[in-house]
C-alpha cells in the first residue's frame, strides 16, 4: 500500500522516523516522503543519510495547524511520531508538554480531516496506561483524541489508529546507551533493584506501524507482544564488573510499566502477534471485529504488565542484544 504513495512522518528525525524511513525505501517506492520536523541541523543530518528522489524534508511545529495543512496537502498515510518524551521535563514544564502531546496531537487530527489523508497512525507509550506522570497523561489524551477521531470523520476515506509500546531498545535517552556511557565511571544508577520495563526493537516498532496502517479499521490502540527486562540485569549486561548504585524513583517514574489495565480488558481482543484495545461504543462490535479478522476476546480483567509478563530477557540475551545494537 505504500507504493506510489506520498507519507509524512512528524518528528521524522528520532529514532522511530530514521528507522522507518529506512524501512519505506528498501521495501517500497513511495511518491514521497515526507519528514515533518522542528529542528533543521536534525533535518540537514538526516538528509545527508537519506536524500533519495522522493525525500522531503518540511520545517514545522505540530503547534503550528496552519503548517500542518500546508505539508498535508497531497499526502495518502501519516504517522506521528512527534512528541515531547521526557518524564523530568515534562513534569517541570507541563504546560509545553500539554501544548505539544495534547494540542498537537488534535491540530493534526484537523488538519488531516481537512486534506485527503487516508491512513493516520500514532505512535504511543506504555506510559498511557493509568498515567502517574504528566507525560504518560499527555499520551493518553492523544490516544483517546486518536480514536475519537473516528467518530468525526463523516463520509471521509481515512482512519485513525494507535499503536502502543515499551522502551525502544537503544535509542536516544533510553537506558542501554544510557548505561554504556556511565560504565567508564565504574558505577551504573539503579532507581530501583526492583524496577521492570517493557522491550521493543526499532525495527519491531516500525514493523508494528506498517502492520498497523496496513490493516487496523480505525479506533484501535493495538500493543505488541513482548519481552520484559530487569533493570538490574541490563546493567549486568553491559557491565557486569561495575558497582550499582541504588538512587531512588524520579518524579513521575513508576517500578512496573503496563500496556493493559485490567479496565481496558474488556474491549481488548487477542490478535495472535498483537492485542488491540478496540474503542468503546465505537462504529463497530468487538464480536463483529472478531468474527472478520479471527481475534479472540481476553478474559474480563485480563492486564498486561512489565512485571507480571511471562517473557523476561535473561541478561545473556540483553548483552547479545546491547552488543549487536550497541557494539
Amino acid at each position: 500500500m505504500f507504493d506510489n504513495q506520498t507519507i509524512l512522518v512528524t518528528g521524522g528525525t528520532g529514532s522511530f522516523g530514521k528507522h522507518f524511513t529506512k524501512t519505506i525505501l528498501a521495501n517500497y517506492q513511495p511518491k514521497r516522503l515526507v519528514i515533518y520536523s522542528r529542528d533543521e541541523l536534525k533535518q540537514y543530518e538526516m538528509q545527508q543519510q537519506f536524500d533519495a528522489p522522493c525525500m522531503r524534508y518540511f520545517i514545522g511545529d505540530i503547534r503550528d495547524q496552519d503548517r500542518l495543512k500546508r505539508a498535508l496537502e497531497g499526502v495518502d498515510i501519516v504517522v506521528h511520531a512527534a512528541a515531547l518524551k521526557q518524564v523530568p521535563a515534562a513534569e517541570y514544564n507541563p504546560f509545553e508538554c500539554i501544548k505539544t502531546n495534547v494540542l498537537g496531537a488534535q491540530n493534526l487530527i484537523e488538519a488531516c480531516l481537512d486534506t485527503d489523508v487516508k491512513r493516520v497512525v500514532a505512535l504511543s507509550t506504555d506510559k498511557a496506561a493509568a498515567p502517574i506522570n504528566l507525560y504518560g497523561a499527555t499520551k493518553l489524551c492523544s490516544d483517546k483524541l486518536f480514536v475519537a477521531a473516528n467518530n468525526i470523520k463523516g463520509e471521509r476515506d481515512i482512519r485513525f489508529s494507535v499503536v502502543r509500546y515499551g522502551n525502544v531498545m537503544c535509542s536516544r535517552g533510553s537506558v542501554m546507551p544510557f548505561f554504556q556511557d556511565k560504565r567508564s565511571s565504574g558505577v551504573l544508577p539503579i532507581t530501583d533493584p526492583a524496577m521492570t520495563r517493557f522491550n521493543i526493537s526499532l525495527q519491531e516498532g516500525v514493523d508494528m506501524v506498517v502492520w498497523a496502517l496496513e490493516h487496523a479499521w480505525g479506533g484501535e490502540i493495538l500493543v505488541p507482544k513482548i519481552p520484559s527486562y530487569r533493570i538490574t540485569d541490563v546493567a549486568l549486561a553491559i557491565d557486569s564488573t561495575c558497582e550499582q548504585k541504588i538512587i531512588g524513583l524520579r518524579a513521575g517514574e513508576k517500578i512496573h510499566e503496563e500496556m493493559i489495565t485490567a479496565s481496558d480488558s474488556f474491549n481488548t481482543v487477542d490478535l495472535g502477534q498483537y492485542y488491540a484495545i478496540l474503542p468503546a461504543g465505537g462504529h463497530y462490535s468487538i464480536e463483529d471485529y472478531c468474527t472478520k479478522t479471527g481475534a479472540q476476546s481476553v478474559a474480563p480483567g485480563f492486564c498486561y504488565n512489565s512485571g507480571s509478563n511471562e517473557h523476561f530477557l535473561t541478561v545473556d540475551e540483553l548483552s547479545t542484544l546491547v552488543k549487536s545494537q550497541l557494539g
